[in-house]
C-alpha cells in the first residue's frame, strides 16, 4: 500500500449504500492526488437492496447479491474502516465510532439508508425482527431457518410480516416461496390497501399472487401493541406469530438529527438539489437517510443509484473548489417488484404487466449492475490523478506488507553469524525471538522487537495487529509484557493527517496493550515513503518461579501444536490484487487480533519442551529453528488449519513476496510426499503476521493441552505434526498421520 503523494485531506464515505459504492468507483477512475477516500461500514459486504427478496428465495447465491465493499476499496486506493459511526460533531469534523476511536474528515458524505419505525410501536423491539438495515436481513434470515430446520413441533411456523410497502410485500413472498407448507404467513398493513402508489392493475396482480402464495393479507391494520407472541391492531384485532419482521415506513438513524444538523421532521438529513447539507457545506448525504427539501420524493433505491453520479462529481467538485451540479430526480420511475417465484411485476404511470418475462427482464437489469462490482478494471494504476488545488503534484510498487517484508532468514542468519565473529561478545547470532538480558532487580528482562509495513488501510486495525505482532514473541516464551516503545514510520502528509493517522495507530496498539497491562513509554516516530510500525516490548517471566519457555528442545516423539490457522501472507497478497473475498480477510484480521497471552501459559504450564511464534519465516522456517540441527520432523497436510480462502490465494499463485526467499531458504530441508495437494505443500512456506504459536510437547501431554487451548478460544488448534529421531534433518510433508 505505498502512496505516491503527499496526504493533505480526508474524504469520508460513512455507508455502503448503493450510491457510495457507484460514487467509490466513479472516483476511484477520475482519482486527486492528496486526497485518502475512507468507507466506513458495518460489514465488509452490502447487499443489493433489488437482489435481497431473490436471495432469500433461493435464486440467487450471497456472492451473487452483495457487494464485497473490502474488495472494491482496496481496488479503488481507499481505506475500509469496518465500524458502526453513532455520532457526529460538525464543530471539530470528526466522527464517534461504536467500540473504537473517532475519525476524523474533511469532507464527508452520508449513505447509510433508513430503518423501521420500530421504536413507536410498545414491544415491537423486543419481539420483532427489523427488516433494515438490510446488510442484517441475511444474517437474521439465515438464523430462522436453523432455527426451523432445529423445531420439532408439529405444524407450520407463524411468520407475521408488518408493513404494506414493496419492501414487506417481496418479503413476504419471497419467505413463502423458500418455506412451503412449513411457514404459515400474515402481511399486516396499516394502510386501506398495500402498494400506495402503485396502479390498480400492479396491486390487483400482487394481491392474487400473494392469496395463491397462502400469504394472509390484513389490511386497515395498525399495529398498535405488541407482546411475545402476539399483536395487536387499532381496531381490537390480534394475531398470533412465533417470528414478527417489521418493515414499515422508514425511520432515520438518531444520530443524525442529535448531530445538530439540520433535518427533516422524521430526522433524515436535509439537502439542497447538489445532495449538500443545508446547514454544513462539508457533509453530503445520498440515499434513504437524505431529504431534498425543496423536491422530497420517496425513500426508494433507485434515486440512490441515480444520485450517485451527481454526488462523485459534486464531492470531487467540493475538493477541487469547481461548481456543484443539481441532481434532477425522476417524476416517475418503473417499479420492478419480485412475486416470490421467478415471476416479477412491473408499474409505471399506468403501466402495468406481470409474469416470468418480467422477472427475466428484472434479472438482466440487477446483474447488470452488479456487474460493476464485480468485474472491476484492473489498470487503475495508469490513470494519472489530478492534485488537489495544495498540491504540485508528485511522482513516486506495491508490495505486500506486514511479515511479508522481513528479510529473509538466510540473509539475517549470515550477517548475524558474520558480525559475531567479528566481535565476539558483542553481537549473538542466537535463533530467540525474545532474548533474556540482564537487568537490575529482576531475576531476567525479555526483550523483542518486531517491525511492520502496512497491510491494512485501517490505521487503528493496523496499530493493533503490530502490538499483538510484537508481544507474540513474549508470550511464545511464557513472558508477561511489561512495557513498550514504539517506531513508526508515517507517510508523506499535512501535519493534519499524520496526526490523526499516529492517533489511529497509537490508539490501537495501546488498546492491545491495555489487556495485558503492558506500558507503552513513547518511542520515535518519522516521515517516509510508505507506513511501517514496531515496537520494542519488554517483559518478565509469567510463571511465579521464573521459567521460561525457549525455542530449542525438542524431543523425539514430541507431538507439533499450531494454535493458529495459516493464510495472511497468501490472502493478503490475494487482496492487494483484488482476488481474495471480503469475508475471507475480515477472519483473517480476527485472527491476527487473537493475542497468544493465553496459549503461552496453557504451553509452560503443560511442560512444553519448545515453542516459538509463527510469522515471516512460515511455518517450514519456524519449525526449523525448532528442530535445529539435531532432529527433523513429518507435518501432517490433512491437519493444518488454513484461514479460509487460503487454497484458492494460493492456487491463483497470490503468495506472498516473503514466500521465495523462504522456499529458497529451507526447500532443501524439505520433501513432500506423494498425494499432498501442492497448495497445501506451498503454505507452508507462507509468512505469517501475528501468526499462532508452535509448540513442541510429549505426545502424553499433547491431547490435554489441546483440549484446554479449544476450550480458551483457539478453535483452529491442532496437532500438526511430530518430531522425529535425533539426527534427522528433514521435515517431510505426509498427507495425514
Amino acid at each position: 500500500m505505498q502512496q505516491s503523494t503527499e496526504l493533505h485531506r480526508d474524504l469520508v464515505l460513512v455507508g455502503g449504500g448503493h450510491s457510495h459504492a457507484l460514487a467509490l468507483r466513479m472516483l476511484a477512475m477520475q482519482p486527486l492526488a492528496g486526497l485518502r477516500v475512507t468507507l466506513i461500514s458495518p460489514a465488509a459486504h452490502t447487499p443489493y437492496s433489488g437482489m435481497l427478496p431473490g436471495l432469500i428465495a433461493g435464486h440467487y447465491a450471497f456472492e451473487e447479491t452483495h457487494i464485497d465493499l473490502s474488495r472494491l476499496c482496496q481496488w479503488a486506493g481507499a481505506r475500509f474502516i469496518t465500524g458502526e459511526v453513532c455520532a457526529i460533531d460538525p464543530g471539530s469534523r470528526s466522527l464517534s465510532l461504536v467500540d473504537r476511536p473517532a475519525v476524523s474528515y474533511d469532507l464527508l458524505s452520508l449513505d447509510i439508508g433508513s430503518q423501521p419505525d420500530i421504536e413507536s410501536v410498545p414491544g415491537a423491539a423486543e419481539y420483532g425482527t427489523p427488516v433494515k438495515p438490510v446488510a442484517g436481513l441475511w444474517q437474521r434470515w439465515c438464523a430462522l431457518e436453523q432455527r426451523l430446520a432445529a423445531a420439532t413441533a408439529q405444524g407450520p411456523h407463524r411468520i407475521a410480516v408488518v408493513g404494506g410497502g414493496a419492501g414487506s410485500v417481496e418479503l413476504a413472498l419471497a419467505m413463502a416461496h423458500r418455506l412451503g407448507d412449513r411457514a404459515q404467513l400474515a402481511l399486516w398493513c396499516g394502510a386501506p390497501e398495500i402498494l400506495q402508489g402503485y396502479n390498480r392493475f400492479a396491486r390487483r396482480s400482487v394481491v392474487e399472487t400473494l392469496k395463491r402464495a397462502g400469504i394472509a393479507l390484513q389490511v386497515d391494520a395498525r399495529v398498535t401493541r405488541v407482546e411475545q407472541g402476539l399483536l395487536h391492531t387499532n381496531d381490537g384485532r390480534s394475531g398470533a406469530f412465533d417470528e414478527l419482521f417489521w418493515c414499515t415506513a422508514a425511520a432515520a438513524a438518531p444520530w443524525v438529527k442529535a448531530s445538530g444538523l439540520a433535518t427533516d421532521e422524521r430526522g433524515f438529513l436535509a439537502v439542497n438539489a447538489q445532495l449538500q447539507s443545508t446547514a454544513d457545506e462539508r457533509v453530503f448525504a445520498a440515499g434513504d437517510i437524505a431529504t431534498m427539501i425543496a423536491d422530497p420524493r420517496p425513500k426508494a433505491g433507485v434515486y440512490a443509484v441515480r444520485q450517485a453520479p451527481v454526488l462523485a462529481h459534486n464531492l470531487r467538485a467540493a475538493l477541487l473548489g469547481k461548481p456543484l451540479e443539481s441532481y434532477k430526480p425522476q417524476r416517475r420511475f418503473l417499479s420492478l417488484l419480485s412475486l416470490g417465484d421467478k415471476r416479477a411485476t412491473a408499474d409505471r404511470a399506468v403501466f402495468s404487466a406481470s409474469g416470468t418475462w418480467v422477472w427475466h427482464w428484472k434479472d438482466r437489469i440487477d446483474r447488470a449492475f452488479m456487474r460493476r462490482f464485480s468485474e472491476l478494471p484492473r489498470a487503475m494504476n495508469e490513470v494519472r490523478p489530478e492534485p488537489l488545488p495544495e498540491l504540485r503534484g508528485e511522482e513516486d510498487s506495491m508490495a505486500c506488507g506486514g511479515c511479508g517484508a522481513k528479510v529473509g532468514a538466510d540473509t539475517l542468519g549470515l550477517v548475524l553469524t558474520e558480525l559475531a565473529r567479528q566481535f565476539p561478545g558483542h553481537c549473538a547470532p542466537g535463533s530467540e525471538d525474545a532474548v533474556s538480558v540482564p537487568a537490575a532487580g529482576a531475576a531476567q528482562l525479555v526483550q523483542s522487537l518486531d517491525i511492520l509495513r502496512e497491510m491494512v488501510s485501517d490505521q487503528w486495525i493496523m496499530g493493533r495487529i503490530a502490538a499483538n505482532h510484537a508481544l507474540s514473541d513474549l508470550y511464545a516464551r511464557a513472558a508477561r509484557p511489561v512495557s513498550a516503545l514504539a517506531a513508526v514510520t508515517l507517510p508523506f502528509a499535512s501535519e493534519r493527517i499524520l496526526q490523526r493517522d499516529l492517533q489511529q495507530l497509537l490508539a490501537g496498539a495501546v488498546h492491545e496493550f491495555s489487556r495485558v497491562d503492558c506500558v507503552l513509554n513513547g518511542g520515535h516516530s518519522l516521515q517516509g515513503s510508505e507506513l511501517q510500525i514496531g515496537f520494542a516490548v519488554n517483559g518478565v517471566p509469567a510463571d511465579a518461579d521464573g521459567k521460561l519457555l525457549s525455542k530449542q528442545g525438542v524431543r523425539a516423539g514430541d507431538q507439533l501444536i499450531l494454535t493458529k490457522p495459516l493464510g495472511t501472507g497468501a490472502l493478503f497478497a490475494a487482496h492487494m490484487r483484488g482476488l481474495a473475498d471480503g469475508r475471507d480477510i475480515h477472519a483473517a484480521l480476527l485472527s491476527m487480533l487473537t493475542s497468544n497471552a493465553r496459549a503461552g501459559e496453557l504451553a509452560l504450564r503443560h511442560e512444553a519442551s519448545a515453542c516459538t511464534d509463527v510469522t515471516g519465516f512460515g511455518l517450514l522456517g519456524h519449525l526449523l529453528e525448532m528442530l535445529g540441527a539435531g532432529h527433523g520432523a513429518t507435518l501432517y497436510a490433512a491437519a493444518l488449519p488454513l484461514l479460509g480462502g487460503t487454497e484458492d490465494a494460493l492456487k491463483a499463485g497470490a503468495a506472498g513476496s516473503m514466500a521465495p526467499a523462504n522456499r529458497a531458504a529451507h526447500a532443501a530441508s524439505f520433501s513432500v510426499q506423494s498425494g499432498v495437494d501442492d497448495a497445501l505443500a506451498d503454505i507452508v512456506f507462507d509468512a505469517q503476521t501475528s501468526g499462532g504459536l508452535l509448540i513442541s510437547l510429549p505426545a502424553s501431554r499433547a491431547a490435554a493441552l489441546l483440549e484446554d487451548l479449544l476450550a480458551s478460544g483457539y478453535h483452529a488448534s491442532a496437532i500438526v505434526g511430530e518430531v522425529g529421531d535425533a539426527g534427522a534433518s528433514e521435515v517431510t510433508l505426509a498427507r495425514s498421520p
